[in-house]
């Protein structure tokens, strides 16, 4: 990137749209997520329009990269909800050549039959919220799909789109190394280009928390765990699909290019209840947050035009704080005169020697990235860094 370029085009530039309903909460799940029996589809889409009019004025002369349609669940909306916003942002913004247009699915047999509307609105890639491969652990989970459905709906997906992703969650309460290992192999076969594989975390307010305080609700030792993570990138590196994030495993050029752009540090928007964002405007960079209560944001939006609030912008520091926060997360790193420049002053290099002797980072090629290793224990890397 030129120096005198804005930061934010290190990233890009895309729009995150936040569609908060579901057809029931997961124990597990702490995203911004409601259930409601009745929706009004043109509603929604004239508000969430509405916002996206209202963040076109805060940064007009942009072209989106990416756009993501996140939730709650997504494959609830009716297409023509999907390309009302996709026309929206396409005739404010304008659409960069070969734009990425992601969104999230559930792998229900009511919403697959939705896959042909989202490809017809412009949907151009779908990550599928498949979380198990047996109807034992999603029962456990409180997913409303079974195994056969959710290959079934993934079968749709791939005959609609060529890139197609979907996510597990490993470490579940009695699952074992070996069944992990054989489920990962499974679910391999079936991938097209890329996987989303989380480790099972107990997230305060769930109800998987309050079992777990309860003692009803076991998870793996943190030592399992981690032979859990290790045999992760073992797999699926010999499959062809190595980790180019913490969590995230792709083949070459398969990487979700919308993701990849928030730990690349670019600038994005987010409408939407509870949508945050990150927005270079004339008062630097500066986050934006949405109200979470559904009603609470439509009836601010229909009121005011908007419910995005602006913080302040961050100072150099911040900014380089996040982005290395970001960065260390994706294989390929950080370039550590951008954290320089943003900063102020570099990384301690006393700091980065030390690390690097303990084989946790790795300087070369003008990056600065995690190793396998470091990856495995993030937070204590950055903590050393961030001095």
């Amino acid at each position: 990137m030129n120096d005198s370029a804005p930061d934010w085009q290190a990233g890009g530039f895309g729009v995150y749209i936040h569609w908060p309903f579901c057809l029931a909460k997961c124990p597990y799940c702490d995203f911004n997520s409601h259930v409601w029996q009745q929706i009004d589809q043109s509603r929604w889409a004239q508000a969430l329009s509405t916002e996206l009019r209202a963040a076109h004025a805060l940064v007009p002369d942009r072209r989106v990269d990416t756009v993501f349609f996140g939730g709650g669940t997504p494959s609830l909306m009716a297409p023509q909800t999907v390309a009302t916003l996709i026309e929206t942002v396409e005739g404010l913004w304008g659409l960069s050549s070969g734009a990425e247009i992601s969104l999230e699915a559930n792998p229900t047999s009511v919403e697959a039959g939705r896959f042909a509307g989202y490809r017809s609105a412009g949907v151009n890639r779908l990550s599928m919220g498949v979380q198990a491969l047996n109807d034992a652990d999603l029962r456990a989970l409180g997913r409303m799909h079974s195994a056969a459905e959710a290959r079934a709906a993934f079968d749709i997906a791939r005959a609609q789109f060529e890139r197609v992703s979907f996510d597990l969650i490993y470490a579940r309460s009695g699952q074992s190394l070996a069944d992990w290992r054989a489920e990962l192999t499974e679910a391999l076969a079936m991938a097209v280009d890329h996987l989303s594989l989380y480790q099972l975390t107990i997230e305060p307010g769930t109800r998987f928390a309050d079992l777990y305080d309860r003692g009803r609700l076991s998870v793996p030792e943190e030592e399992t765990a981690a032979d859990m993570y290790a045999a992760t990138q073992e797999i699926c590196e010999a499959a062809g699909m190595p980790a180019y994030e913490i969590s995230n495993h792709a083949r070459p050029g398969a990487q979700s290019r919308h993701n990849r752009l928030y730990w690349r540090y670019g600038d994005y928007v987010g409408v939407g209840p509870g949508a945050h964002g990150r927005l270079s405007t004339g008062f630097g960079r500066q986050p934006s947050e949405t109200p979470r209560d559904p009603r609470t944001w439509l009836e601010r939006v229909e009121r005011e035009g908007a419910a995005l609030d602006l913080a302040p912008g961050l100072s150099g520091a911040e900014q380089a704080s996040e982005m290395l926060m970001m960065g260390l997360r994706l294989a390929e790193g950080i370039d550590p005169e951008r954290f320089a420049r943003l900063n102020g002053t570099p990384l301690p290099p006393e700091r980065v020697a030390e690390l690097a002797d303990l084989g946790l980072i790795v300087l070369e090629d003008g990056r600065l990235r995690a190793s396998q290793s470091g990856r495995a224990v993030l937070n204590a890397v950055l903590r050393a860094l961030l001095v």
